[in-house]
């Protein structure tokens, strides 16, 4: 076997080795922030933790986020989240398996949380008072609006 024939199967397998060593992939995280923080976050049934909470998901689509917090309106959030341009398929392949080093793709969800607000209980009296002068003269209402 000749010098030169070494030389070129010697450097294939270091190339080989390399790109072997050096596999690329794509690092997916999500993160909720809530305005006041301290709110417990549920990422598609699963609580992921107090906010700001950040968790890894492997798959992009729709998300479906609920936010409660003691004392404010429970808020749930569908979010879509599309691939970006690297993760299309074709691209994909290069991007999880031959780009050298990692690939971050982090998506940020801010969400105001609003005071819960509590009716007054002379509003509620007199509307139990109504309903109940209602059921005893045997007068049927439309649930309210």
């Amino acid at each position: 076997m000749s010098t030169s024939t070494i030389l070129v199967r010697a450097s294939s397998c270091t190339l080989a080795l390399l790109i072997l060593c050096n596999v690329g992939c794509v690092r997916r995280r999500m993160m909720v922030r809530t305005n006041p923080p301290g709110a417990t976050v549920s990422v598609d049934n699963q609580v992921i933790g107090t906010s700001p909470a950040a968790s890894s998901f492997t798959y992009y689509g729709t998300r479906e986020m609920r936010i409660d917090k003691e004392g404010f309106r429970t808020e749930t959030i569908r979010r879509k989240f599309n691939p970006p341009w690297y993760q299309w398929p074709g691209l994909d392949f290069v991007s999880e398996t031959l780009w050298p080093g990692e690939i971050r793709d982090e998506r940020i969800i801010d969400v105001q949380l609003v005071p819960k607000e509590f009716e007054p209980s002379e509003n509620v009296v007199r509307r139990a008072d109504a309903l109940r002068n209602q059921a005893q003269t045997g007068v049927v209402t439309g649930p309210r609006k």
